[in-house]
């Protein structure tokens, strides 16, 4: 089981922070999670999947979730085959599998992957191409090409050049099947409906699950300038908190959901704005979430892995273990969102 593919993005805040020469060793390593991900595409016909790759019914090829098991989880392998018993046997592989990659997701759990919000037995994450995922991987196969083009070995320039028409043909995929027009926003994709010559032959969006996964459309720079403008104001509008930028629009109990917050999103979605030239709105949002990230080290001592964005007097919840103190991700989002609201010499 994968997680959410960002080494790509590292190798990149690595070259920016060094050289362009330094992230080079990693090319290989760069190649092989590529090939990961992809593995199978080449065999696919239209409106068919193979582990983490799908081709929808107009021929062009996403990701998904994946996992290569249909048995409960080790690390949570109770809850997990408590829930499965009371599924009929015909559905309950299919459960064990879309739980595993949920959990691959790192989204584990969230209503964006069930098409009942209470009720965790309706999981349905391998059938739902993410637009965070395919977001991530374009820009892995955008960094693939750029350090095969600077190396400049023989077969790089070949090389390079498939890689960005890699990326190119999955950002106008990913762009006419998970973009509303109407609604201004990206949804994640059901990969498996839609017929040929049909107005969903695309998938179809789910466009009742809005999450703050479509930041990273931005942040990644695959919005047109009107997408991303457009995606801004929804996220301004229904998503802006108190405390920040909340998961989801929908309070489930699952941690992935409102009314949390979670530092890595905050970070796709202040810095995703702040490419589509919303200055203002990522800095009150940089300015709200950091106020909450104070008030709560003020009263606890502590800085955790997430926080409640609705109620700033209220601990984060939800989820299969209690809040994790600490927290890496959210010192590192605290630091960097610092640097950019006041320069540090």
């Amino acid at each position: 089981r994968s997680q959410p593919p960002y080494f790509a993005a590292m190798v990149g805040l690595y070259a920016g922070a060094t050289d362009t020469t330094q992230a080079l060793p990693y090319l290989d390593a760069l190649e092989a999670e590529h090939a990961f991900w992809m593995d199978g595409a080449e065999r696919l016909a239209p409106g068919e999947g193979h582990r983490r790759v799908v081709r929808l019914r107009d021929g062009s090829v996403l990701n998904r979730y994946w996992d290569d098991s249909a048995d409960p989880r080790p690390e949570s392998f109770r809850p997990d085959y408590e829930i499965g018993r009371t599924l009929p046997d015909a559905q309950r592989e299919a459960f064990y599998r879309n739980v595993r990659a949920s959990a691959e997701s790192g989204w584990d759990f969230s209503s964006r992957w069930m098409r009942d919000p209470r009720d965790l037995r309706t999981l349905e994450t391998t059938d739902l191409v993410p637009v965070d995922l395919n977001s991530l991987l374009y820009h892995a196969e955008r960094t693939i090409a750029a350090l095969r083009r600077f190396r400049g070995e023989p077969g790089d320039a070949e090389t390079a050049e498939r890689f960005v028409l890699l990326a190119e043909r999955r950002r106008r995929a990913l762009l006419a099947a998970a973009y509303h027009p109407d609604s201004g926003f990206f949804y994640d994709v059901r990969w498996r409906t839609g017929e040929p010559g049909s107005a969903s032959e695309r998938g179809e969006r789910v466009t009742d699950r809005p999450s703050l996964a479509a930041a990273a459309s931005l942040y990644f720079g695959l919005a047109t300038p009107e997408q991303g403008h457009a995606v801004a104001a929804r996220l301004e509008r229904d998503f802006l908190k108190p405390g920040g930028f909340v998961t989801t629009l929908v309070t489930s109990g699952q941690q992935w959901d409102a009314p949390n917050g979670w530092p890595p999103l905050q970070w796709l979605a202040i810095q995703g704005v702040r490419r589509y030239g919303r200055i203002d709105l990522a800095d009150t949002a940089s300015a709200r979430w950091l106020a909450l990230n104070r008030r709560t080290y003020r009263a606890t001592g502590k800085m955790t892995e997430k926080y409640d964005v609705v109620d700033l007097t209220r601990r984060a919840g939800g989820g299969e273990y209690p809040t994790q103190d600490g927290f890496g991700w959210t010192n590192g989002v605290a630091l960097a969102l610092l640097k950019a609201l006041v320069p540090l010499h």
